[in-house]
C-alpha cells in the first residue's frame, strides 16, 4: 500500500481496520469505518440459550431457520433454502454447480464472484452489457449492484434464466442488498423454476457481519447438492438463534428500512453541502463519482474516516452510513477540511 501521484492504492475489500492503520498511521482513532455496506445499527443483542454454545447445533434449529428465511425472503418453501456460514463460502460451491465453461459477471461489481468462478474452473470475464450474459454457461449478477446500486428488473432476469436453462446453464443473482432494495425485483420467489440461485446475506442488513450467516435459494435438488457439501453442524448455534429471531422480526425490519432511508438522505444532503454529488447506491451505501476522489479519500482517512476506494476506478468512492451523532460530526468536520483544502475549487465534480 502506497501513495502514488496523490492516489492511495488499496486492495479489493473494505472493512479492514488493520489496513486503515497502515494507510493512515497518524489518524485519530477509533476509525469511523464507512468502507463497508454493513448496517451500523445492528439487530439488538440478546441472551443466548447456553445450549447454543455448549452443544452441537441441532438439525431442528437449522430446519427452523430455513423455514423462517423462506418466509422472510419470499422463497417457495424451506426446501428451497440452503443455510451456510456466510454467503462468501457459497460462491465457489455455487459456481461448481455447472461444469467448467464460460462464466460472465455483470460488472463492475463485487470482485469475489469472478474469483470464485475461476476457482470452480470457469473461464471468467466481466462484461458491462446485460445482453452479453446470454452467451455464458453461468451468468452472475449482483442486484442491487455493489457498489453503484444498479438494479436489473425481475422480468429481464427471468428471460435470461430461461435462456440459460435451455442450455443447462445457471443464473446466479446475489441479492446481498435486496433487504433495502426494490423487493418486487427479487427472484427469491422464482427459484423453484430451476436454473436459478439467489444469494442472500444476513450480516449486512442486520449489522451482524461477524456472525457469518448466509443463504442460497434455489430449487430443492440444487439446495440438497449444496447442503451435502457442508455436512453436519456447518452453521454455529449462535448464528442459528440470531437468524431465527431477526428474520422473524418483521417490525424491526420495517422500522430499520425507514431509518436507513432517513440516514441515506441525511448523508446525501451532507455530501451535497461540500460539492460531492451522489451518483447511486442503496440506503446502506452511497456511490460517489468525483474528480478528486483520491484527495477526498486521503483527507478523510487522515482524519480517521475510512471510505471505500477503488484503485482501478480512481474517480469512484463508496460511503457507508455513520452510526452515531459523534461519527456524523467527525464526517462533517473532515468534509469541511477537504473542501477548504481544494485549490480554489479547481477540482470540479465529474459529470
Amino acid at each position: 500500500m502506497k501513495l502514488s501521484d496523490g492516489a492511495i492504492t488499496v486492495v479489493d475489500h473494505g472493512g479492514s481496520l488493520g489496513r486503515a492503520r497502515a494507510l493512515f498511521p497518524h489518524a485519530p482513532q477509533p476509525f469511523v469505518d464507512l468502507s463497508t455496506g454493513i448496517n451500523p445499527h445492528s439487530y439488538p443483542l440478546f441472551e443466548l440459550p447456553a445450549t447454543a454454545l455448549s452443544r452441537l447445533p441441532e438439525a431442528a434449529r437449522l430446519r427452523e431457520l430455513a423455514r423462517v428465511a423462506a418466509g422472510a425472503y419470499g422463497a417457495p418453501s424451506a426446501e428451497n433454502v440452503a443455510v451456510a456460514p456466510g454467503t462468501q463460502i457459497l460462491l465457489p460451491r455455487v459456481a461448481s454447480l455447472v461444469s467448467p465453461g464460460k462464466a460472465l459477471v455483470l460488472g463492475p461489481t463485487y470482485a469475489e464472484h469472478a474469483r470464485a468462478a475461476a476457482i470452480a474452473g470457469h473461464a471468467v470475464a466481466e462484461v458491462d452489457d446485460f445482453e452479453a450474459l446470454a452467451g455464458a454457461e453461468i451468468a452472475i449478477i449482483v442486484n442491487p449492484n455493489n457498489p453503484d446500486g444498479r438494479v436489473v428488473s425481475r422480468e429481464r432476469l427471468l428471460r435470461l434464466a430461461e435462456t440459460l436453462r435451455a442450455i443447462g446453464g445457471l443464473l446466479v443473482v446475489d441479492e446481498a442488498f435486496m433487504d433495502v432494495g426494490p423487493h418486487a425485483e427479487s427472484l427469491a420467489g422464482d427459484v423453484g423454476r430451476g436454473g436459478i440461485v439467489v444469494l442472500r446475506s444476513f450480516g449486512k442488513f442486520f449489522g451482524l457481519a461477524g456472525l457469518r450467516l448466509g443463504f442460497a435459494l434455489s430449487d430443492a435438488v440444487t439446495v440438497e447438492r449444496l447442503e451435502t457439501q457442508f455436512g453436519p453442524w456447518a452453521v454455529a448455534g449462535p448464528a442459528l438463534e440470531y437468524g431465527i429471531r431477526a428474520l422473524a422480526d418483521s417490525g424491526w425490519q420495517a422500522d430499520m428500512r425507514r431509518r436507513l432511508a432517513q440516514d441515506a438522505a441525511r448523508l446525501d444532503a451532507l455530501l451535497s453541502r461540500f460539492g460531492v454529488a451522489v451518483a447511486g447506491g442503496t440506503t446502506l451505501f452511497r456511490y460517489l463519482r468525483l474528480a478528486d476522489a483520491p484527495g477526498l479519500f486521503s483527507t478523510l482517512g487522515e482524519r480517521g474516516i475510512l471510505l471505500r476506494h477503488f484503485s482501478e476506478r480512481p474517480q469512484v468512492l463508496r460511503a457507508g452510513l455513520p452510526g452515531s451523532q459523534e461519527e456524523w460530526q467527525r464526517l462533517e468536520s473532515a468534509l469541511a477540511d477537504w473542501h477548504a483544502r481544494r485549490d480554489d475549487g479547481s477540482k470540479e465534480i465529474a459529470p
